[in-house]
């Protein structure tokens, strides 16, 4: 439920805090807007609240051409029904219906179709239907604005199935074609393109790309202290991506070719990222424990840094149980090496893709053991492979339920892992690797699960990682 003073006087104050909280409705102009919107204040009376640009656009509103809602911050809610929504609406944007439909993504989250409906319907005021159909209109908006690619190529990025379909919709929604929608500056083709990625509150990127410049594969990965640079492979295309901080603040940059893929990479970059993380709520939880209090203080928003591929993750963590980041890090490059595909233009230092589930699958436990492994471990990687090809291990950010009990019945995964992939692929927030020994030995007492930090128990980990690291002890 929307308070209508607390959402006045957050228009009022322009106040950023609540950028993606709620959306106001113009009844005057039948625009809606972001709460941050830079043109001037409408009077209070000529004002309505919607909880998501999904109910906005239902209700009949189009979306500003000023402050973009399309580029508005997600939710990250800490109750449970709010988390479920949330994580529903992270995967419709990153696709999820178009791929599967509404009961598998029901599914893959642990409930029924029915109560999702209902749960987002209270939570967003909008079915999954209505927000998958606003996600493909706004992320088409966002490629008509800020890149050079064709109507056509367009439309079936945003997801939808034909150029006519995308032309009827954006015409009856928005009052008119996709090409009476571009800007007014002319945006060249070229082998990348650019666009903006906007964070829940401040964004502290320093203790992110430490944890990613640790764990970076040769080949595939590049950190330095101000981007974050990999090889991607989408559908059947094979590309690069770059996550840095530019003028109007974090930016994504791919490589053209991966344009098609643009929605569900941007929802995936931001779940990966963690950017619509409430960290205030986060930090406030944190801070009131003794052992964490001096590291919130010290360096609030520290993040979780995620994987943009749920299958890279769970491999490289098998690769780097009971030994340290650099024996992982060494024997994952060897996989990288023997089983990668080769990317053929890209930045310097960038060579290869992570190796596919399908060519681990068909590669065998002994051609994979040939890289250092012990034969079990071998063939944990070749099961984690086949299952994942065949479909029966969901590794997408938000399928914490499924995830968890498909990795649990894999031979060789045991509860170190199952959280370390809950944390970093599958976005469980309250995701606690209690026998991790860097842990063990930060806490100084075996066994603790941290309760009291319930939801958040993925942060501490992270912050208890970031504090062994800043000592020269690595996990």
């Amino acid at each position: 439920m929307l308070d209508p003073d607390i959402c006045h006087a957050a228009c009022d104050a322009k106040d950023r805090r609540f950028d993606g909280r709620f959306y106001i409705g113009v009844t005057s102009t039948g625009i809606y807007c972001r709460c941050i919107c830079p043109a001037r204040l409408v009077k209070r009376s000529n004002r309505t609240f919607w909880p998501s640009a999904a109910a906005a656009e239902a209700a009949g509103f189009r979306p500003c051409l000023l402050c973009r809602p399309e580029r508005a911050p997600g939710l990250a809610p800490i109750d449970a029904p709010a988390r479920l929504a949330a994580a529903a609406y992270a995967r419709i944007e990153a696709g999820a219906l178009e791929e599967r439909g509404l009961e598998a993504l029901a599914d893959d989250l642990g409930v029924t179709s029915r109560h999702l409906r209902r749960v987002m319907s209270v939570e967003f005021g909008a079915s999954p239907i209505q927000i998958a159909q606003t996600g493909r209109l706004l992320s088409a908006r966002r490629l008509l604005n800020e890149t050079g690619l064709s109507v056509t190529e367009i439309a079936f990025a945003s997801g939808f199935r034909s150029l006519r379909r995308f032309n009827a919709t954006m015409k009856e929604r928005y009052g008119a074609p996709p090409t009476k929608m571009r800007g007014r500056k002319t945006i060249a083709r070229g082998e990348t393109f650019t666009v903006s990625l906007s964070p829940r509150g401040e964004f502290s990127f320093a203790p992110m790309l430490d944890f990613y410049r640790m764990r970076a594969l040769a080949g595939v990965e590049r950190c330095d202290r101000r981007s974050y640079t990999r090889v991607l492979k989408l559908g059947d295309a094979l590309g690069w991506i770059e996550i840095g901080m530019g003028e109007k603040g974090l930016q994504l940059t791919l490589s053209e070719n991966l344009a098609p893929h643009l929605r569900p990479l941007v929802a995936n970059v931001r779940g990966a990222f963690d950017l619509d993380a409430e960290m205030t709520s986060v930090d406030a939880v944190l801070a009131a424990d003794a052992e964490l209090k001096k590291d919130v203080k010290r360096e609030p928003g520290v993040r979780v840094p995620g994987m943009l591929d749920g299958f890279e993750c769970v491999v490289r963590a098998v690769l780097g149980q009971q030994i340290t980041v650099a024996g992982a890090r060494t024997l994952t490059e060897r996989l990288v090496a023997k089983f990668g595909e080769p990317l053929e233009r890209g930045p310097d230092h960038l060579t290869h893709a992570f190796p596919a589930p399908g060519a681990l699958a068909n590669a065998g436990v002994v051609s994979i053991a040939a890289i250092g492994l012990p034969r079990k471990r071998a063939e944990t990687l070749h099961a984690i492979a086949s299952a994942y090809a065949q479909g029966k291990l969901p590794l997408a950010r938000g399928a914490i339920a499924s995830g968890r009990a498909a990795l649990a019945e894999i031979p060789g995964i045991g509860p170190w892992t199952i959280e370390y992939v809950a944390m970093r692929a599958l976005g469980d927030p309250d995701a606690y690797p209690a026998t991790d020994i860097a842990l063990i030995n930060a806490l100084g007492a075996k066994g603790q699960t941290l309760e009291h930090l319930r939801p958040w128990r993925a942060y501490a980990a992270i912050r208890l990682w970031r504090r062994g690291a800043s000592k020269g002890v690595r996990k």
